[in-house]
């Protein structure tokens, strides 16, 4: 591959609709790793239809992202369970499918989680960035289970100044977000969010950070229904030198 290679950011439905600033730090990130940028046009990844039973439709948005997405080296999303999605279960979406199955399987290949690829892809090792805080990290389970990110993104923010990282008692824990599973089972949802929280605030941070915006929606929604003050944030706003931007759930 010669020059910059061309890499299309898959921009993930949560980050457009709720908090646009974690995809502007997913481009500038991407630039200073050599890359040219581009942004196709683009919808769901099928993910909520796939997951409530819903193949066909599902399986229509997915020929959608597999046609806008596949002119290009690669695909980065600044989410583990949007890479996941294409990574894991497009190939099995269009299994026994002549024509689409070795499309959705080129796609997965090149497809990876935005701080993944930047490390063990694109070779990144520091980021120029300042975060004066005291913060924990939170795995989703995507992340963990479906696209193997674990080292990659402690390794970014240990170079970040002023940030200092402290781990969490049970962190390979599902906060209890799972998507639909929050909304078929609310009260258990909110069980293993609580203890995800107690679980963060031992460590006597000041801010949760990672890299799946729902599980962060999710666990900050539970923080203020509790009147924890513990600032959440997207890791890409922390590694991008982006945090002039007020954490979510602030005005």
């Amino acid at each position: 591959m010669s020059g910059k290679p061309k890499v299309a950011l898959f921009v993930t439905c949560l980050v457009d609709l709720v908090r646009p600033s974690v995809g502007f730090a997913a481009v500038k990130l991407l630039e200073r790793a050599g890359c040219e940028v581009h942004v196709p046009v683009q919808t769901c990844c099928g993910q909520p239809a796939w997951n409530s039973g819903a193949d066909r439709q599902a399986a229509d948005l997915a020929r959608a992202v597999i046609a806008a997405f596949e002119p290009y080296d690669y695909v980065v999303a600044p989410s583990g369970s949007c890479a996941g999605m294409i990574r894991r279960h497009y190939p099995e979406m269009f299994e026994g499918d002549p024509d689409w199955l070795p499309r959705a399987r080129a796609l997965a290949v090149k497809t990876h989680e935005l701080v993944s690829f930047l490390v063990n892809v694109r070779g990144m090792k520091e980021v120029a960035a300042t975060c004066p805080a005291r913060a924990c990290y939170h795995d989703s389970c995507s992340s963990l289970r479906e696209v193997g990110v674990k080292t990659e993104p402690r390794a970014l923010l240990s170079s970040v100044d002023g940030l200092s990282l402290s781990e969490i008692a049970e962190p390979e824990v599902c906060c209890g977000f799972g998507g639909l599973f929050s909304v078929k089972y609310p009260e258990i949802s909110e069980r293993m969010a609580d203890d995800k929280i107690a679980d963060a605030e031992s460590t006597g941070a000041g801010l949760l950070l990672g890299g799946d915006l729902g599980c962060l929606l999710h666990l900050k929604g539970r923080m203020q229904k509790q009147g924890v003050a513990m600032e959440v944030r997207h890791v890409a706003e922390v590694l991008a030198d982006m945090t002039d931007e007020p954490p979510l759930g602030s005005p």
